[in-house]
């Protein structure tokens, strides 16, 4: 029997428990430094360039409210997902959620890198130290992918098979470094690389599905997706269905908390009405994750 649809966030736990799990998994979920953040809540305020309409945050607390709305949740891990938006940022970036992870111990460890002198020491230092995952935002950060300063770094990242989550799809708004044709052409280069794609890959849902169907270690995180909000910017055409459910494995939960215009049980809600099965829902929002980053069942002793 499928479990109940949580009303509100308050009915997340007794929804996953439902499924018989013991809490989510989130690899989608961003922290940063106070004074980024606060400069990312006026692009999202403003509904900047990238944006491109209005997107009223429904989280707006600070870091320890933020934790305990997760903790609340049942979000047993999560990462903090840094993004370096320019050059001699990442660093500073990656050394403030080496600290969060340190003090939060539901947090994954988290790190980030720009194309720039000095990339491929730091990123070797990082995965050195445990980083458990990579986030690049190639829409903010305006980059080549296929840059020579990271040829060695995509190279060590896949040896490493350390993930990276990486937002080049062309949603919300598409630039001339975001779509499929990047994407292909990363992965052409380093067909190696554990690779998470945000947001389903929208609105190129098919391009970005067979990559991961290609692709061993390329999965997709459900960030944003199927939910009310991102389907009127990018439907998810449900001639894909089926395609959808033979990815089980390679599905992973992400939700953009904080930055999202509506309570978080609306992402499990989207989930739920696809139809997809409780076992699809069992292994996006718990068994995937917590293979991919080694996530111990609490249940176990």
């Amino acid at each position: 029997m499928s479990p109940a649809v949580p009303l509100d966030d308050s009915g997340v736990p007794g929804w996953w428990a439902g499924l018989g799990l013991p809490g989510l998994v989130d690899v989608h979920v961003h922290f940063l430094p106070p004074s980024i953040l606060a400069r990312v809540r006026e692009q999202f305020d403003n509904a900047g360039p990238l944006i491109g309409r209005p997107w009223p945050l429904h989280y707006r607390g600070d870091d320890e409210e933020r934790i305990a709305q997760l903790r609340a949740l049942g979000v047993r891990r999560f990462t903090a997902l840094p993004y370096a938006h320019r050059p001699e940022v990442a660093e500073w970036l990656n050394g403030w959620a080496a600290e969060l992870s340190a003090a939060v111990p539901e947090v994954i460890g988290s790190a980030t890198f720009f194309p720039e002198p000095g990339v491929e020491e730091y990123v070797a230092a990082r995965i050195e130290s445990g980083t458990e995952v990579f986030k690049v935002h190639v829409q903010v950060g305006d980059f080549d992918v296929l840059d020579p300063l990271l040829t060695p770094v995509w190279g060590s990242l896949a040896d490493a098979g350390t993930p990276v989550v990486i937002h080049i799809n062309s949603g919300p708004v598409a630039t001339p470094r975001t779509g499929p044709e990047p994407l292909r052409a990363l992965m052409a280069a380093h067909p190696d690389l554990t690779l998470v794609l945000a947001h389903m890959g929208a609105p190129h849902y098919d391009e970005f599905m067979a990559v991961a169907e290609k692709h061993e270690r390329v999965h997709l995180d459900t960030t944003m997706a199927f939910t009310d909000f991102w389907e009127e910017m990018a439907p998810f055409p449900r001639d894909l269905l089926p395609r959808l459910r033979d990815l089980q494995p390679k599905v992973l939960l992400g939700s953009d908390f904080p930055n999202i215009p509506y309570p978080y049980a609306q992402q499990l809600h989207a989930l739920e009405r696809l139809d997809l099965g409780d076992d699809w829902l069992r292994d996006v929002c718990w068994g995937n994750g917590s293979r991919l980053f080694g996530v111990p069942d609490p249940r176990v002793r």
